[in-house]
């Protein structure tokens, strides 16, 4: 696949399956590429455009998806444990099962995405919007939610914002706010 590295038109590309280690894709078009169950670990894709792409159950681990574009993607079941998304446009993904076990995911755009069953388990979600999103049985333990927007989220339980690491400065529905801050008034002090 030495071939694919410096290329930057890969619209449609069928890359399924292909081991794509460490590959800097910075700024390419991968525009509803197909990269289904893809090693795309370590690869760089700062500023890149995967609108429509279909990354399901690829391996992004540690990759830089820095200010990408994944609006529309299939990233279900898809392992971004520890990637690097800082302000990346994910809206109206299909994430659905993904790993973000400690990933960047500060300032990232997720309005309307579905995050059922997604592991966000330590996760740096500062800033980010999640405004419209699916919670349902994902997993928020650890996760930093400062000044993240949750308004209009759903699926979202109480047990499962009892576990995050800080809602400091985060917006919530009233319904979930006002008993967590009586409970779990810690979850709302500024974090150190």
């Amino acid at each position: 696949m030495a071939d694919i590295a410096g290329r930057r038109d890969l619209r449609e590309a069928d890359l399924k399956g292909a081991d794509l280690r460490g590959i800097d894709f910075q700024g390419a078009n991968l525009e509803k590429a197909n990269l289904i169950e893809a090693n795309l670990s370590e690869a760089n894709f700062k500023g890149a455009n995967l609108k429509g792409a279909d990354l399901f159950e690829a391996n992004l681990e540690e990759a830089h998806l820095e200010e990408a574009h994944l609006i529309w993607a299939d990233l279900r079941w898809t392992n971004f444990k520890t990637a690097y998304l800082e302000k990346t446009h994910l809206e109206g993904t299909k994430l659905e099962g993904a790993n973000f076990e400690k990933a960047n995911l500060k300032e990232a755009n997720l309005e309307g995405a579905n995050l059922i069953k997604a592991n966000l388990k330590g996760a740096n979600l500062e800033g980010a919007s999640l405004k419209g999103v699916n919670l349902e049985g994902a997993n928020l333990e650890g996760a930093n939610l400062e000044a993240a927007f949750l308004g209009d989220a759903y699926g979202l339980s109480f047990d499962q914002l009892s576990k995050v690491k800080t809602l400091y400065d985060a917006k919530l529905d009233e319904r979930l706010l006002m008993p967590l801050k009586e409970k779990y008034p810690a979850l709302f002090e500024k974090p150190d």
